[in-house]
């Protein structure tokens, strides 16, 4: 038996003006995912438990089958794992976006205008970076280059005591003042991100990107603070060996922490641009070298809703069915064994609000050996009317491997 997750991140939304009162997923072309639900277990998993943080990290934990309320210690700390950062007991590790600012003379009075400084690339951004850790990194502060606009900072001897460290994508648009945690413990990060204006408004990148009309690289901005995760090994966990694809650091790390394969996939960017045909290549290789289970993650729904992009996010559910899926059913088809898919995002992120929100999400559960009656199309609305809900997301897991 071969089992997959195919992760559309923020798939799930809300019905939208821009889309005639439809949702992306009611508006999109996606004939396979559609042609799956006819005969698949559709239904709502809550994967965000009461009292957590609607976030890829404590979501995308829920459905690989981890309990965030138990080993969630971060986001962070996830994302540094992938990038080759070994965390001491005593580190405590932050995101480290690079964003764009208005160029308001206080730094309290800016405004964000973008959190991801026009989806910049990693070469320009990792040039950033290193002018940040010589300018301002030093035996405490210590900052590493990750992917395009995700990055890291290690506070040696540390604390997560810092009050709220606002994730950049939940305030686009809003003068960020009152968003800058006022923890006495958070000061000196609030300072690092004040310094980094001054240092970075005049870099070369940014003067290159300024001369071309693009958003410029003008401040990092830190949040998602914590410490070592410790992860069970996921084939001890489940009896399965694993592996994730993914653009996105948070992923990656997620699968370096529970031992699993994490391929990289040149081309792989975390948006709408994204080598959908070369990840869905990584995931059939995945198989091919020794895996049961392929978690195959797209970020691009997730990043349009964050940009409010409404048909961009229909698009990018379209190029998962068609770019991704289509080549991993014949694929799976081909190999003379039963499957098992497990089609979902970790969150919604509704194009109204351009962020996450907890509420729970739909699932598409198809097993090539089962006809259930199912539903004519995999939509919100379609998951939610066959009365199924699975209240604790990590339980996913467990149906997909038939544990439950």
């Amino acid at each position: 038996m071969k089992y997959m997750v195919l992760l559309c991140d923020g798939m799930s939304d809300r019905p939208n003006a821009a889309l005639g009162g439809k949702t992306p997923m009611e508006c999109a072309k996606k004939p396979l995912m559609d042609s799956l639900a006819k005969t698949a277990e559709l239904g709502m998993c809550r994967t965000v438990a009461d009292g957590l943080k609607p976030g890829s990290d404590v979501a995308n934990l829920s459905v690989m089958g981890y309990d965030p309320l138990v080993c969630y210690t971060g986001r962070s700390p996830l994302e540094a794992a992938s990038i080759g950062v070994d965390l001491k007991d005593t580190d405590v590790a932050l995101r480290c976006n690079i964003v764009t600012l208005s160029d308001e003379e206080n730094y309290s009075d800016k405004t964000m205008v973008d959190y991801c400084a026009g989806d910049i690339s990693t070469k320009e951004a990792h040039e950033i970076i290193k002018t940040v850790e010589e300018e301002l990194g030093n035996e405490i502060y210590r900052f590493y280059g990750g992917v395009s606009y995700r990055h890291c900072l290690v506070v040696d001897n540390g604390t997560t005591d810092l009050g709220t460290m606002t994730p950049p994508h939940d305030i686009s648009g809003r003068v960020i003042g009152e968003y800058l945690s006022d923890s006495k413990n958070a000061k000196p990060l609030i300072e690092l991100m004040k310094k980094s204006y001054d240092i970075l408004k005049n870099h070369p990148v940014n003067l290159a990107r300024r001369a071309k009309g693009l958003n410029e690289a003008n401040s990092i901005w830190l949040w998602g603070e914590g410490k070592k995760p410790q992860l069970e090994s996921f084939e001890a966990k489940n009896g399965v060996k694993a592996a994730v694809v993914s653009a996105v650091d948070l992923l990656k790390g997620i699968g370096i922490c529970a031992q699993m394969e994490t391929p990289e996939v040149t081309g792989a960017t975390g948006y709408i641009d994204t080598d959908f045909e070369g990840k869905a290549a990584a995931a059939i290789k995945a198989f091919q070298d020794g895996a049961d289970l392929v978690y195959l993650h797209f970020e691009a729904p997730d990043e349009c809703g964050h940009r409010g992009e409404a048909q961009n996010k229909v698009t990018a559910i379209e190029y998962i069915d068609s770019r991704a899926l289509k080549p991993m059913l014949d694929y799976l088809n081909s190999c003379g064994e039963d499957y098992r898919i497990l089609i979902m995002p970790d969150h919604p992120t509704p194009l109204c609000i351009m962020t996450h929100s907890s509420e729970p999400v739909p699932y598409l559960l198809y097993d090539s050996s089962e006809q259930k009656s199912g539903a004519s199309s995999f939509t919100e609305a379609s998951a939610a009317a066959t009365q199924i809900t699975v209240e604790h997301g990590p339980d996913i897991m467990e149906k997909l491997l038939k544990k439950m």
